[in-house]
């Protein structure tokens, strides 16, 4: 049995379909269904059971489950609200729950993979090498950030990424992102004012080494995210820390323009004021450096972005689809 965390989620779900679309029906669902855009999600995926967070995590804490019984843990679970300010909540959660995972994997020789994420990067002052021995000097600009790299460091402390695997997945988009609300892709925010009025809306910059909607990220397609994870499902003797991305980024302009191609309509951008709470957290450049990823054996192409959008566009967002449906 493979358990999926934050399996009603954005990349657990896609990972719940991709798992589907290779034949595997024994898998445990472990999420709390508060959305009916998250029920969607896993609505035409088959699996064995849906636990809720609070059954699933005192089950693992009290040993109801064995290691004959468990193939392998994809914790996925996590708050990822980058704007989130409770950090009870994020230690309860992000970082308290995930260690209980991985300590359980450990103790019982299950594979463990967990994703963490391209914000503890924060600004990218000291670059974007996943490299274990930059874990310290790394500094996070937002809460969801620093509780992902407590996570990272602790595991490596520990010894754990010896025999574990943590992925820092970048800015990833795609279907099955609805229920995310402020945290959606700007692809999935934009698409219905672009096929309205024509007009898209970027944040202004605050930098005069960027021009407005010149800011760059490193854009994942969730598929690509789902096919390097699996890889890692795959390949049970690779472990540690490995970032998830394209290794190229690019700028929001870019995006913009990928977006009215793929409708058909002239490119007329808007740029608008950014919110007091993201300026501070903002990151101005991300570009995941997947050297680490690609020795591990992982070579398979990332879609461009062009693509990606033209995919995600008029296969999901045109047709109101989830993967799967």
């Amino acid at each position: 049995m493979i358990i999926i965390t934050g399996a009603a989620g954005f990349i657990g779900s896609a990972l719940l379909w991709a798992l589907n679309q290779r034949g595997e029906k024994n898998i445990l669902l472990v999420d709390n269904i508060d959305d009916n855009r998250k029920e969607r999600n896993i609505s035409s995926g088959t699996y064995k059971e849906l636990l809720s967070i609070e059954d699933f995590h005192q089950r693992l804490r009290k040993g109801a489950f064995t290691a004959r019984q468990i193939q392998a843990i994809l914790h996925m679970g996590a708050i990822s609200s980058t704007t989130e300010t409770d950090w009870q909540k994020l230690q309860t959660f992000n970082v308290e729950y995930t260690q209980d995972v991985i300590r359980w994997c450990v103790e019982h020789a299950v594979r463990c993979i967990y994703a963490s994420s391209g914000q503890t990067y924060g600004r990218g002052e000291q670059g974007f090498s996943d490299a274990t021995s930059l874990f310290d000097k790394l500094k996070t600009t937002t809460l969801y950030g620093q509780s992902k790299l407590l996570v990272d460091i602790w595991a490596r402390d520990a010894g754990y990424l010896e025999q574990i695997v943590g992925l820092r997945y970048f800015n990833v988009f795609g279907p099955n992102e609805q229920h995310k609300k402020h945290m959606r892709s700007v692809i999935a925010k934009q698409y219905d004012l672009v096929k309205e009025k024509g007009v898209m809306e970027l944040f202004r910059s605050y930098r005069s080494d960027y021009p407005d909607g010149g800011q760059q990220r490193d854009f994942l397609y969730i598929k690509d995210a789902v096919a390097a994870t699996l890889f890692f499902l795959d390949n049970v003797a690779v472990t540690g820390m490995y970032n998830v991305g394209t290794g190229n980024a690019r700028s929001w302009n870019e995006v913009a323009g990928a977006l009215f191609a793929t409708l058909h309509k002239p490119p007329a951008i808007t740029y608008v004021e950014m919110p007091e709470d993201l300026k501070a957290g903002y990151q101005y450049f991300t570009q995941a450096d997947i050297t680490a990823l690609k020795a591990a054996g992982f070579t398979t192409p990332f879609m461009p972005l062009e693509e990606a959008v033209a995919d995600y566009v008029g296969n999901y967002l045109e047709r109101d689809k989830h993967l799967g449906e």
